[in-house]
């Protein structure tokens, strides 16, 4: 019990003694010095004094601290006389992320994050030198989100590299990074990134305080974990934020008076609030031409409305040709097969599930070859034994594409449940089942918001200028003129 306790990081605060002693016991306890072999501490005496170091192997710039002992060791007794950890702070520890704390559970929880605890006798205040570095990959760029021209980079693992890669793009004096943990065993590092110029203050509050609730022991998932937490619905299968891993689409929406929260551990952005059109745009399209942008923007909402309806629209016509003129009466099966149709497409939607799952597990090297057997295996053995018909396979696979054009991955995973739903419904009740199953699906995003903003805003409610540029890439110069997003405080900034 007394373990736990300490863990989630004890209600009693414990004062720093000036006994070095006494500080050096607890913190070799709580940290387990003895039991974990990657917690170092190294006992030193520099200047007449007794010092102590605590810090986690992995975690430190190794040169960095080699340089400050080494300083250290060069000072004499009468040096540190007076008042010492003034000195030290501002004279003989030349460093620039260097504090204090006088109470020992923050120590223990600082070293466990990285920085290092200098501990000094007859001083009731521990010095902490955040000298950390953790293991971190490259700025490459997503895979999720590529473009033909524009930056390779994207956001990694490590948090601080990811705020120096949003203020590499935002060199704004109103950019705002507010420092938070979340977890009471895993205090994960979260930052809160915000343009308070042009941000809603109730938003950028309503976000802070929900994080602030928060009260679990970690965020194993990251920020996967902290949207669960935040957004609610959780029967919702559509994303309440969105998902970026490219720092110049967090810039944008930043301008736009979105919220970004990043998470220590993940590459990925989390936005807030955001919108259903928000999940279906992409920046290939702005790094076109205005016309360019502007059909590829039309060519990928065909693509997603496609991968919703398709399907049950095909399937309702195949089912009830009459509904069909007699010029169209060629898009029903000429054969049903052997297996009802409705069961055709559960199966071929399932497979494509396997396949996609298949295809994240399987190595690079072994990728043709899994795709060289699910061309097979779904394409022309399926049909040759009158499992599928054609007409099942060229449909699926345009609803494929369509999937797979979505740019939001989690807006493709909700569009596919719908799918199936619809699919389900049509079956069940026909013409009834569709529209009845149409109409309720737009009733419930029309209801859903995300932190107080209507789901399929500027659509409901009615936004023209919003509106026209969830529709069509307008040039950049018109955007400055644009309805801001989320109640901005000046419209034409």
């Amino acid at each position: 019990m007394n373990g736990v306790r300490l863990a989630m990081g004890d209600q009693n605060k414990k004062p720093v003694s000036k006994n070095i002693n006494e500080n050096i016991n607890f913190l070799k306890d709580v940290l387990a010095v003895d039991k974990s072999f990657d917690v170092i501490q190294l006992d030193l005496h520099y200047a007449g004094r007794n010092m102590a170091m605590f810090l986690i192997d992995g975690f430190v710039k190794d040169d960095i601290m080699h340089f400050i002992m080494k300083l250290l060791a060069d000072l004499e007794e009468e040096q540190l006389d007076g008042n010492t950890i003034e000195k030290l702070l501002k004279t003989y520890i030349p460093y620039i992320e260097i504090e204090k704390t006088d109470e020992l559970h923050s120590v223990v929880d600082k070293v466990l994050s990285g920085p290092t605890a200098l501990v000094v006798d007859g001083i009731d205040e521990v010095i902490i030198i955040d000298a950390r570095t953790y293991p971190v990959r490259g700025p490459e760029e997503p895979d999720l989100e590529r473009v033909v021209r524009g930056s390779r980079d994207g956001f990694v693992e490590t948090i601080v590299f990811n705020t120096a890669l949003t203020r590499r793009r935002i060199r704004d004096r109103s950019l705002r990074m507010e420092y938070m943990q979340i977890g009471r065993r895993s205090k994960t590092d979260i930052v809160v990134c915000y343009l308070e110029d042009i941000a809603d203050p109730k938003l950028v509050k309503k976000i802070k305080d929900s994080l602030e609730k928060i009260d679990t022991d970690a965020l194993p998932m990251a920020e996967k974990t902290l949207e669960e937490f935040i957004s609610g619905r959780h029967w919702n299968p559509y994303p309440m934020v969105r998902y970026t891993e490219r720092p110049d689409t967090a810039a944008a929406h930043l301008y736009d008076g979105h919220v970004c929260i990043m998470v220590d551990g993940s590459p990925s952005v989390m936005i807030t609030p955001t919108t259903f059109w928000h999940h279906l745009q992409h920046a290939e399209e702005y790094r076109n031409k205005p016309l360019v942008g502007a059909y590829f923007r039309f060519v990928r909402f065909l693509a997603v409305w496609a991968s919703i309806f398709l399907l049950p629209l095909y399937f309702l016509f195949a089912m009830q040709p009459e509904l069909l003129p007699s010029n169209f009466q060629f898009i029903g099966p000429n054969e049903t097969g052997e297996i009802p149709l409705i069961f055709q497409f559960l199966i071929i939607e399932a497979g494509i599930d396997m396949l996609r799952m298949a295809a994240i597990h399987t190595p690079s090297s072994l990728a043709t070859a899994l795709g060289l057997v699910a061309a097979l295996m779904i394409g022309q053995v399926a049909v040759e034994v009158g499992l599928f018909v054609n007409e099942v396979v060229l449909y699926l696979a345009i609803v494929a594409i369509g999937t797979f054009a979505t740019p939001s991955y989690e807006m493709s995973l909700a569009n596919r449940i719908i799918r199936i739903v619809l699919l389900i419904s049509t079956a069940l009740f026909g013409v009834y089942g569709f529209v009845i199953g149409v109409f309720v699906w737009m009733v419930y995003l029309c209801r859903i918001k995300s932190f107080d903003v209507p789901y399929m805003w500027p659509f409901i409610p009615f936004n023209f200028r919003a509106f026209r540029d969830v529709f069509i890439r307008t040039p950049m110069p018109l955007k400055n003129r644009r309805a801001r997003y989320l109640h901005p405080k000046d419209p034409d900034r």
